[in-house]
């Protein structure tokens, strides 16, 4: 008796015979995964403009107070 690897033993598509006679080709389940992930990256897009539109003010701010220490340290002499 020859042992399955864990892949095989957990792999519905390999010899157990089904085919998907939902009519739509497999395009059904298909559409649904890939409109829900379109939802995912639209959420992910916006999560990263937000987070770069806040890497952006605090840099600016960052080094707007670096230019003001410099300014008042060589003004002083």
């Amino acid at each position: 008796m020859e042992k399955n690897s864990w892949a095989d033993q957990w792999d519905k598509n390999q010899s157990s015979g089904k085919t998907n006679d939902g009519g739509d080709g497999g395009r059904g389940t298909s559409a649904k995964y890939k409109e829900k992930v379109g939802v995912g990256l639209g959420k992910t897009k916006a999560a990263a403009s937000s987070g770069l539109k806040k890497v952006k003010i605090g840099t600016s701010l960052g080094l707007s107070w670096v230019k003001d220490k410099y300014n008042k340290t060589t003004t002083k002499n």
